[in-house]
């Protein structure tokens, strides 16, 4: 079967695979990570696959056009997000349309909007984890068989009843399964379009496991896109992965694993370490953990080629993590802070303005813990409520959204925006409180002493590099 994946265009630089779908204001660019996957797979089965990313190539839509025209596929398939999903509908419909091709909607609002989404004209939506989905749904149509309990699928028969499968979830062993996302880029992708600002360039995303057991309010891929249940591959299949990186795509100077947190289980972490400290292979990588990892497994990474800790502090205020159910206290974060420098990682710290409680004394607090912490990297997002998550709940029941458009949590350079707004703390305080945390730090004379230990360490020239891009998207922001 010809089939034809695509990260439709929406606006420069749209992550529309992140966590928070927005551009980066580090000049971050993801890679179309679960469109990705799901070629490897469908590839496995012996389809004829074109992987797409409209936004890297900066294609304008006559661009798709004629390049869906010359491949003539029998199915499209379209990522979206909840930022650009009337965009990512109307481009879809447009290109079936043009190549008579089925049509199907793939990724988080998928999971939200059924009936909305499917009452414009689009075939099937594939909820969940798509990839695995996509496998069944392919040999169902090309033996020309669509049956009312085929997995995953959700769709409106003829009868215009909504038939609502069950959605799939993997197993760890149907983890192992699946072609290194990293053969995909190689073969579909130009690796050096992507970019992420707290990674070496250029680099490549993986994933390891998938779902999610924490209980976070605000987080949206487990509750609309992988789950909470945590199913991972085993560690000599990962290592399996970086040597393949290593030989093929000998280019790349790090490799960051996706994961919502890499290090759920320390036992899997630290046998994975001692495997890489095994081979006579140097391999550079860093990883998405939460501020609970203990100081020997992060030696032991330190040891195996570890880089950096991207973390999600969230908060300085002792009520804001409680109301966020982060399961982290900002003693917890203190403790983490030190034992990472200790253990010479490097550390991306996330915050957010704007959760629930929030007030000007949390917002100190937050800006206390910064300054106290003194993070190697910073980001500060403002609390942006998603649909299925609790957050989204909260403040939809207590009136606090401005609007129920997420297109309207961007703003028109395509950089987030604040729709949440309290009565003591309204949406343009909020945003304007994440945009001076953010320029006060990175601006501050203190920042000087932090960017010259981290240029003047391992990876120095590749580190300045890294600083260079990242900043003058940086300065840009700040001009815009």
């Amino acid at each position: 079967m010809r089939i034809y994946l695509l990260n439709p265009y929406f606006s420069e630089n749209y992550s529309r695979s992140s966590r928070w779908a927005a551009k980066g204001r580090g000049g971050t660019l993801y890679y179309p990570i679960w469109l990705a996957y799901a070629t490897g797979i469908l590839e496995n089965e012996g389809h004829n696959v074109r992987l797409i990313d409209a936004i890297a190539k900066n294609w304008t839509m006559e661009d798709t056009l004629k390049d869906v025209d010359k491949f003539k596929p029998e199915m499209i398939v379209s990522e979206s997000n909840f930022q650009s999903l009337k965009n990512d509908i109307n481009t879809l419909k447009e290109l079936s349309e043009s190549s008579d091709a089925i049509s199907v909607l793939v990724g988080p609002p998928t999971s939200q909007y059924k009936n909305k989404i499917l009452n414009q004209g689009i075939d099937f939506l594939a909820p969940f984890e798509y990839d695995f989905t996509l496998k069944g749904l392919s040999k169902s149509l090309e033996n020309g068989e669509i049956g009312e309990d085929q997995p995953g699928i959700t769709y409106i028969n003829d009868e215009g009843k909504l038939v609502d499968n069950p959605n799939i979830i993997s197993s760890s062993e149907d983890l192992n399964d699946i072609p290194f996302v990293s053969e995909v880029y190689k073969n579909h992708l130009n690796i050096k379009d992507y970019f992420l600002n707290h990674s070496l360039y250029p680099m490549v995303q993986i994933f390891t496991g998938r779902g999610c057991p924490n209980r976070c309010t605000f987080c949206s891929w487990p509750e609309t896109l992988m789950g909470r249940q945590y199913r991972v591959r085993s560690v000599e299949s990962i290592l399996d992965e970086f040597i393949y990186i290593k030989k093929n795509l000998p280019e790349v100077k790090e490799i960051f694993i996706e994961d919502d947190t890499f290090t759920i289980n320390k036992n899997r972490v630290q046998n994975f370490c001692k495997q890489i400290m095994d081979t006579d292979m140097n391999f550079t990588w860093s990883c998405q953990t939460k501020a609970n990892l203990d100081y020997k497994s992060m030696v032991m990474m330190k040891e195996a080629g570890c880089r950096l800790l991207d973390v999600g502090y969230e908060s300085g205020s002792e009520k804001i993590l409680e109301n966020i159910k982060k399961d982290i206290s900002v003693e917890q974060l203190r403790k983490f802070t030190f034992n990472a420098k200790k253990a010479k990682l490097k550390i991306l710290a996330d915050f957010v303005v704007g959760f629930p409680g929030e007030d000007l004394d949390t917002i100190n607090k937050t800006i206390n813990l910064i300054n106290e912490v003194k993070p190697d990297l910073l980001q500060v997002s403002v609390a942006t409520p998603i649909p299925g998550t609790e957050f989204y709940d909260y403040c939809k029941s207590n009136e606090y959204l401005v609007t129920n458009d997420l297109e309207k949590s961007l703003d028109e350079d395509g950089f987030q925006k604040c729709i949440v707004s309290y009565n003591h703390l309204n949406s343009e305080e909020i945003e304007v409180h994440a945009f001076k945390i953010l320029k006060n730090y990175y601006l501050s004379p203190r920042y000087i002493s932090i960017a010259l230990k981290n240029i003047s360490g391992e990876h120095g020239y590749d580190e300045f590099k890294l600083m260079s891009k990242s900043f003058m998207s940086f300065f840009k922001y700040l001009k815009s």
